[in-house]
């Protein structure tokens, strides 16, 4: 068995690390963190896949890079999901998700003064990796505390199950590694 699992997103060719979630499953473990060549890419390859919309919203923090990019690209605003208040937030919302790449409950809080600005629009929450679909299940309740019209959930990829969903919008499927 490898130690890696190579696949092509967006014409860009990575090896992704397998990565032990117990004794029966591995993931491979998609960074795209300091990856700029695939930030770009993959950016450029989900604008073309989504609808019009008004503002991208992302859980914090692998998909802030890919948020920023796709912001830059399209000249639309995006909104980071923080994991913690901040002392500058003013009437935070906050919501709790537990995700298969975190070992604990997670919070996931949006900015009062944020989420005014998204209230009636048209919203893209963006991650970079749609698995159980935990984080994008929160995501959505939180920006339904605004009134603000979901009207693409995307990621760089699916995982697993989530890849035969027909809500999302995705770039490749990344599988499960059964043992």
């Amino acid at each position: 068995m490898s130690e890696y699992y190579t696949m092509t997103i967006a014409g860009c060719e990575r090896h992704l690390p397998r990565c032990p979630i117990n004794d029966k499953l591995d993931i491979a473990g998609f960074i795209i963190f300091g990856d700029v060549e695939l930030t770009i890419a993959a950016a450029k390859e989900l604008l073309k896949k989504l609808p019009e919309f008004d503002y991208i919203v992302t859980p914090e923090a692998k998909s802030i890079p890919l948020a920023y990019e796709m912001s830059r690209q399209s000249g639309k605003k995006y909104f980071v999901a923080r994991k913690k208040a901040k002392l500058y937030m003013k009437d935070p919302v906050t919501v709790n998700v537990r995700s298969i790449t975190t070992d604990a409950v997670q919070t996931l809080i949006l900015d009062g003064a944020d989420g005014e600005q998204i209230r009636g629009k048209r919203v893209v929450i963006l991650d970079d990796v749609i698995s159980t679909g935990e984080s994008l299940r929160a995501m959505e309740e939180l920006i339904a505390r605004f009134d603000a019209d979901v009207v693409a959930k995307a990621a760089v990829l699916a995982e697993g199950d989530a890849a035969d969903r027909k809500d999302i919008v995705f770039l490749e499927k990344l599988p499960l590694f059964f043992k």
